[in-house]
């Protein structure tokens, strides 16, 4: 994983037409997006012969990233950072923890800028793969252009869960997740395009990328 130094970030709402900074400390982050090969071992299952082991796991609900990063954390012999009640409604972040966990949006949008301020860092067929050039079809991770910090698909290939709720106003329970897809138009492939979900909500080109805490 990529150790991703403190910093501050600016996130803004355009439904609200809201901005609000957040301070993050320092945190690690994997490079690229779970793939269907360590999502299936983890779950003890096979990935299928059409599907190539090295795309991004998707039909991946928050509910069932948040599962995985507890098996994975268990396996690793690393505390989990989530509690999660019986019928799964409720779920609580141990901060503390040194387990895997999702990304905060905060953190996510830091990590995909990687010290730039534009909407895309860097030229998009050269970074992501979105409508314009996938053909219709996943990719294998890794494949395009990395941003400054090494991270790779942060835009395009798939959006990605954050551990965020969106507005709990309006929008109850729901989830938010980033950074476009292979079948995402040009416009929504942005590090600052927010997108939201139940955390039951499955499609397939919605995935999760890893992240842990550093101990302070």
């Amino acid at each position: 994983m990529i150790k991703i130094c403190a910093g501050e970030i600016e996130l803004r709402d355009d439904r609200k037409k809201t901005t609000w900074k957040v301070h993050l400390d320092s945190f690690l982050l994997a490079p690229v997006p779970v793939t269907k090969a360590l999502y299936f071992s983890i779950l003890e299952k096979t990935v299928e012969p059409n599907e190539h082991p090295q795309t991004p796991a998707v039909d991946v609900s928050w509910r069932d990233a948040i599962s995985f990063c507890n098996t994975l954390s268990q396996r690793a012999g690393l505390a989990e950072c989530y509690s999660i009640s019986d019928d799964g409604e409720k779920v609580i972040c141990n901060e503390g923890a040194n387990g895997y966990r999702l990304p905060t949006e905060a953190e996510w949008q830091y990590a995909c800028k990687a010290g730039t301020n534009a909407y895309q860092y860097g030229e998009l067929d050269a970074i992501a793969w979105y409508q314009g050039n996938s053909g219709g079809l996943i990719h294998e991770v890794g494949k395009k252009l990395p941003n400054a910090w090494g991270l790779y698909d942060m835009l395009g290939n798939v959006w990605e869960w954050c551990w965020d709720l969106y507005d709990v106003k309006v929008y109850d329970s729901y989830r938010i997740f980033r950074g476009g897809s292979w079948a995402e138009e040009a416009r929504g492939c942005g590090a600052t395009c927010r997108r939201r979900s139940h955390p039951t909500f499955r499609i397939d080109d919605l995935g999760f990328r890893l992240a842990r805490s550093l101990s302070l």
